[in-house]
C-alpha cells in the first residue's frame, strides 16, 4: 500500500490496538505513540498494547497510551515489525488478525492483511510521519516527539548509513513543531550508566576479531549480565558498539537471551549485506543492520553466524 492508501485505510478504522515488537526500541515505540495520538487526535480510540519489555528508556513515550485490561479492539495494526515471530508473547492471540503493518524492514514477510512497506526509509518513523500528514492530522508537540526519537534512533543519532537528506529534513519539521530535542539527544545518545560502561569494557575486553581483522565478535553472556546485575536499559544498543572497532566493516553481537537460545546482531559496511548474512539463519532486517535469535551454545552460534558470514561473503 502506498502512504495515501494506508491513511485512507486507516480512516476508515476505530477502536484500534496498536503492536510493537519485542525488546522495543525508540523506532518502534516512538511510531506506535505517534500514531495513537494522531488517531485520537481525529476522535478514534486508540491504544498501545502493553509491552512488558519495554524499559525506562522509552517507558514515557507510551505510558499514558497503554490499553486497559480486558479491551478488545476492533482492528489490529504493527508498526516496524517485519515477522511474527517479532511479536511479543501478549500479541500472538492478535497474530492471524492483523490488519495493517507498517514498516521499512526488506525482509518484511507480508504477515498482515495488507502492508504498507518502505525499505529505503532510515526509520519506520519516517513512514509514520507521511502517513500521518496524508491522514491530515495535526503534529502536536507529543506526536512530533515520538517521531524524533522514532527516527533518531534508528539512524544513530542521524550518523548511520541509513541517514538521508529525507530523514534530516523530517527531524527538521518535527523540530519546527516545537520540540526540544537538546535533553532527548543527551539522554539517549551521550549518557551511559556506569553499569553499561562495565559492560562495554569487558565486552571489548574480550573481542575476539576474523577474516584479517575485518570482522570482530562481542558477547553478552548471560554470566556477565548477572555479575553485573544488568537491566535491560543497561543492555540496549549494545549492539552498535562492534562496528565502531577501527579496521572492522562486519560487526557481531551475541547475546545470551536464556541458556540456549541467542540473539545475534549484525551492523556492516557496504562490502557484507547483513540482511542476507541473517537469512541464513532465519533472521532479517536491513543491508546493514539485522538480527537473528537461534537456538544453540554462544560457541555454537558463533560458529554459525560466522559460517553464514563466509557463505555470503565468500
Amino acid at each position: 500500500m502506498t502512504v495515501q492508501e494506508t491513511a485512507d485505510f486507516l480512516r476508515t478504522l476505530d477502536e484500534v490496538l496498536i503492536l510493537t515488537h519485542v525488546r522495543p526500541d525508540g523506532d518502534t515505540v516512538g511510531c506506535a505513540a505517534a500514531l495513537c495520538r494522531a488517531l485520537r487526535g481525529m476522535g478514534k480510540a486508540a491504544y498501545l498494547l502493553p509491552n512488558p519489555e519495554i524499559t525506562g528508556t522509552y517507558e514515557p513515550y507510551a505510558a499514558s497510551l497503554w490499553a486497559p485490561e480486558g479491551y478488545v479492539p476492533q482492528s489490529v495494526v504493527s508498526v516496524d515489525i517485519a515477522a511474527p515471530n517479532l511479536l511479543p508473547d501478549n500479541a500472538l492471540p492478535y497474530k492471524g488478525g492483523i490488519c495493517l503493518a507498517i514498516d521499512h524492514h526488506g525482509s518484511q514477510e507480508f504477515f498482515a492483511a495488507r502492508t504498507c512497506l518502505d525499505a529505503d526509509a532510515a526509520a519506520c518513523g519516517e513512514i509514520v510521519y507521511d502517513v500521518i500528514r496524508a491522514l491530515g492530522a495535526s503534529v502536536t508537540p507529543e506526536i512530533a516527539m515520538a517521531l524524533y526519537v522514532a527516527v533518531s534512533t534508528d539512524t544513530g543519532c542521524f550518523v548511520y548509513t541509513n541517514t538521508t537528506a529525507r530523514t534530516h529534513r523530517i527531524a527538521a519539521e518535527l523540530m519546527d513543531c516545537g520540540i526540544d530535542v537538546g535533553a532527548v539527544n543527551k539522554a539517549l545518545f551521550r549518557t551511559k550508566s556506569a553499569v553499561r560502561l562495565a559492560m562495554e569494557a569487558r565486552m571489548v575486553a574480550d573481542m575476539e576479531l576474523y577474516d584479517n581483522g575485518r570482522v570482530v565478535v562481542m558477547s553478552i553472556p548471560l554470566s556477565l549480565c548477572r555479575e553485573l546485575h544488568a537491566t535491560e536499559a543497561d543492555i540496549e544498543e549494545l549492539s552498535s558498539l562492534a562496528a565502531l572497532v577501527q579496521g572492522t566493516d562486519c560487526g557481531i553481537t551475541l547475546r545470551e537471551l536464556k541458556p540456549g537460545r541467542v540473539k545475534i546482531s549484525l551492523r556492516t559496511g557496504p562490502r557484507v549485506d547483513a540482511c542476507a548474512v541473517c537469512r541464513v539463519l532465519g533472521g532479517g532486517g536491513h543491508k546493514a543492520a539485522a538480527g537473528a535469535t537461534v537456538e544453540g551454545t554462544m560457541d555454537e552460534v558463533k560458529a554459525g553466524i560466522l559460517a553464514a558470514y563466509r557463505e555470503v561473503v565468500g
